[in-house]
């Protein structure tokens, strides 16, 4: 149990620690009124990264697609879109780092996956690693079933404490959340989502989405061996790790708000149509949603779907918009290649493979 732990750590790793803070208050800080689409891609690109941790994998586009039109729901991209969804709700200010919040979390995360119970703590043991039908030679075993219930009301009651520094707060907690393991898949996911939550929360991030994972995702590896040196004691190490993938993640994000930026702004000089057209507003649209209905478009716009294709098209004979049809739904809808290709390439920097 850890709800009362005084967290000993080297001066020097508070130090960088409360740097890190620091410069993902700034970033935050300077999004400021333009936190709205920015804010949209940046949660894309941290679900991507957090879900590639996993090796759950797809392209920006797949998942945007996934996103708006349902499809497939056992593929990838839609494993992805749910996990955009949990983003989402930790930093909608409605989900509080408590209970009630992580089983909130899980459940829009893997409310679509019949073979687990969403939204609930696991009754049954898990482990990691080893073989399928049993724990015996497991690289690792949680607590049991019974436990976790109590572990989480505790694990959140550090969470919520006021009176420890931030970045290790943040990471001691995600290492507890995988050491309980409280449910039977998503785990990591939850656990990176509820990063969200707490960021939130605290103040530290107040406009937008500062991808976390994303800075993990540069160190898979150091990430799977600092969780195990937390389970026997240090928390040393996941702290050093959260605190430069922080900074990486700063500057990662940085430069993928600059690129959508950049690109929105070429469009000025490439579409052709009235300052007072709908149009304008549609190409705003697409840097929140990159891929868009007609259903979409309308919804956000209030105007008629009937009225969206001729919206669309200055921005398709520009080449800023392509259209398509779902293969599974037969859903017709619009595309920005730039955007997907921004975010896929933010996430090709983080470490994701290439696809």
């Amino acid at each position: 149990m850890i709800a009362e732990l005084v967290p000993s750590l080297a001066p020097d790793v508070l130090a960088e620690a409360e740097d890190a803070v620091a410069e993902m208050a700034r970033f935050d800080e300077g999004m400021g009124s333009e936190v709205r689409p920015y804010s949209a891609v940046l949660l894309r690109g941290e679900a991507i990264a957090s879900s590639d941790i996993e090796h759950i994998t797809s392209s920006a586009r797949n998942i945007s697609l996934a996103e708006e039109t349902g499809g497939d729901r056992t593929g990838n991209a839609s494993l992805v879109a749910a996990n955009v969804r949990a983003m989402r709700q930790a930093i909608d200010h409605t989900t509080a780092p408590d209970v009630r919040g992580v089983l909130t979390l899980h459940e829009h995360l893997m409310r679509d996956d019949p073979r687990h119970d969403a939204g609930s703590f696991r009754t049954e043991q898990v482990w990691v690693g080893g073989h399928a039908s049993t724990p015996v030679g497991a690289h690792f075993v949680p607590p049991h079933h019974e436990h976790v219930p109590d572990a989480v009301a505790d694990l959140t009651s550090f969470a919520t404490r006021p009176d420890l520094a931030r970045m290790p707060q943040l990471a001691i907690t995600h290492a507890q959340f995988e050491t309980i393991h409280p449910f039977t898949d998503g785990n990591g996911r939850t656990g990176r989502a509820l990063m969200h939550v707490m960021l939130r929360e605290s103040g530290l991030v107040k406009h937008g989405v500062v991808p976390v994972s994303a800075g993990l995702l540069t160190d898979t590896r150091g990430y799977h061996e600092a969780l195990d040196t937390y389970r026997i004691g240090d928390p040393e190490p996941i702290v050093r790790l959260f605190t430069s993938s922080a900074l990486k993640a700063v500057g990662n994000a940085t430069r993928l708000v600059a690129e959508v930026r950049e690109i929105r702004q070429s469009w000025d000089g490439l579409v052709r149509a009235r300052r007072d057209s709908t149009t304008w507003r549609v190409a705003d649209l697409m840097l929140r949603f990159p891929v868009v209905t007609a259903k979409t478009v309308a919804t956000h716009l209030k105007i008629s779907p009937t009225n969206v294709p001729r919206a669309m098209a200055p921005l398709r004979e520009a080449g800023v918009v392509q259209s398509g049809t779902h293969h599974a739904t037969r859903s017709a809808y619009w595309w920005s290649p730039q955007i997907t290709d921004a975010v896929d390439d933010f996430a090709v920097r983080a470490g994701r493979r290439k696809l």
